[in-house]
């Protein structure tokens, strides 16, 4: 990347965090210790939201609850991708060439937080058709063309960052592997590509929707409270301000994507200012990528926090779960009774 990133010196482990390096372990321990965590969080974070919302038909009733899934799915893949560089840091034997499996990884990631990013954006548009289009919302958005859409998410992303194999790092890198630090730069072209092809356009769609969903439904919110007001007066009763009945899920779905963007705003301006040769440091190169990958862990926690029918899956399952074991334990025990009424028995 740089001549500031430098390798093996003196026999010791290429480590970006050279504080975390001791030599009676002899790998990077806090490298590990981050990816590991990391990893653990996003894995069984993200197979917890997979079993809830196939264990919970009314989440299945909401449209996005497709992009929700797919969100998961990729965001399960990133924790699983997490295992190569944590192998890398462990010094475990690689059968392919460095290089090679710091391209791969790389561009895995990428994509697959690509997939995360044009997720969102369209979880954005759904919500704002539902919301300035409810009477034909439903000849709009149809399963079929949800799945179609899901589809080209996965080919867009693919495609998008194919070129980092030729042009250089892609979106993600954090040069884990000691050729992406010293031998793997930053094109300024390729992350302009990337910027307009990727970053911009989703980052625009949700603030344009987002901004539209909520004036709408300040607006209906003052039109229902002022009717209220108006039957309530005639009536001689006080009446209630009502919230919008569609911004509180769409409260829920803003969270993810602030939280998405505000994990990922620091890795995208040092990937920036990398890029332009302004700025580069293997520790800040390290912090905000992994930081960006934590998002993966945060959107199933942002979604069971503010999703009741979620919540209500999730101790459906948990309930599930306890039932299971309770009639484990049960037969186990009528198992162990009868062997020992039968062991009784003999000696009679």
């Amino acid at each position: 990347m740089n001549s500031s990133l430098v390798g093996n010196q003196s026999g010791r482990p290429f480590c970006l965090l050279a504080i975390s390096y001791l030599e009676t372990i002899n790998f990077c321990l806090l490298e590990v210790v981050i990816i590991v965590f990391l990893m653990v969080l996003i894995i069984s974070g993200n197979i917890i939201v997979i079993f809830v919302f196939h264990c919970a038909p009314l989440l299945n009733h909401h449209t996005t609850s497709y992009f929700i899934q797919t969100m998961a799915y990729a965001d399960l893949l990133v924790g699983v991708s997490c295992l190569v560089p944590s192998l890398s840091l462990l010094h475990y034997p690689i059968v392919l060439s460095e290089s090679l499996v710091c391209q791969i990884f790389g561009y895995v990631v990428s994509v697959l937080k690509s997939v995360s990013m044009a997720s969102l954006a369209c979880i954005s548009i759904d919500r704002y058709i539902a919301i300035t289009k409810p009477l034909t919302y439903n000849t709009l958005v149809t399963p079929w063309r949800l799945r179609i859409c899901i589809l080209f998410i996965w080919l867009y992303s693919c495609l998008v960052f194919l070129p980092s194999f030729h042009w250089g790092k892609p979106g993600y890198h954090g040069d884990v592997f000691q050729w992406c630090a010293n031998s793997w730069n930053t094109d300024p072209y390729f992350t302009l590509f990337i910027v307009v092809m990727l970053y911009a356009p989703a980052a625009f769609i949700v603030c344009f929707t987002y901004f539209n969903i909520f004036r709408i439904c300040q607006q209906h919110t003052k039109e229902i409270n002022e009717r209220r007001v108006r039957f309530s007066s005639q009536d001689g009763e006080a009446g209630e301000a009502q919230p919008c009945p569609d911004k509180r899920y769409a409260m829920v779905l803003f969270r993810i994507t602030s939280v998405f963007y505000i994990l990922w705003l620091p890795y995208i301006i040092y990937f920036l200012l990398e890029s332009s040769n302004v700025y580069s440091n293997r520790v800040a190169s390290f912090l905000t990528t992994w930081l960006a990958i934590s998002n993966s862990f945060c959107n199933c926690v942002i979604y069971s926090l503010s999703n009741s029918v979620f919540q209500k899956g999730l101790k459906r399952l948990s309930g599930a779960i306890c039932a299971s074991c309770a009639r484990q334990r049960v037969a186990k025990d009528s198992s162990t009774s009868r062997s020992k009424r039968s062991s009784n028995g003999c000696h009679v």
